[in-house]
């Protein structure tokens, strides 16, 4: 991002998003998905290995534990989740440093794991804020790359900011 500015919008699947610098953090504005509790499918226990306390879902079925370690620990089986009924699978926990900690994978969008999902937090975001009361959640998810987001609800909306490197610089130069 240009040093100068501040912000910058560009055109998404799910709208315009916009990106702003905050000092250290590039914070990303997205549509909230909150969950609705739901009935578990039975694969769905079977595909992660380790049944869930509660099952949420939105675009994505998210998978309450008790504790962090759980779902670090997961070893889920990708082709039986490839054959669920949504997009993909979030695991989460309340975190032992952080706020809460997830895992996102996505097996049906050709994603066994990703490693850091700004749109599994468009679902983690509202549940955790109604959950922990917070109005800004402090999470990891813990993907074997990991990642570390600063997350606040904004009603409609989602506010998930990280640090990032830069790892290209270029220019384009337009023929007159």
């Amino acid at each position: 991002m240009d040093t100068e500015r501040r912000s910058v919008a560009f055109m998404s699947q799910s709208g315009p998003l916009r990106v702003t610098n905050t000092g250290d953090l590039l914070a990303m504005d997205f549509p909230a998905r909150p969950p609705q509790p739901c009935e578990a499918p039975p694969a769905l226990a079977e595909a992660l290995g380790l049944a869930p306390k509660e099952v949420w879902a939105s675009r994505d079925y998210m998978a309450l534990y008790e504790t962090e370690e759980q779902v670090r620990s997961l070893q889920p089986d990708f082709r039986r989740l490839r054959e669920l009924d949504r997009l993909g699978v979030i695991v989460t926990a309340k975190g032992d440093k952080a706020d809460f900690v997830s895992r996102f994978f996505a097996p049906k969008a050709g994603i066994d794991e990703d490693p850091v999902t700004g749109s599994s937090h468009c679902t983690l975001v509202p549940y955790w804020h109604e959950r922990l009361g917070k109005d800004r959640l402090h999470a990891l998810q813990v993907s074997a790359r990991g990642g570390e987001l600063f997350c606040m609800p904004r009603g409609q909306r989602v506010a998930i900011a990280g640090r990032a490197v830069l790892y290209m610089k270029g220019a384009v130069d337009v023929p007159t």
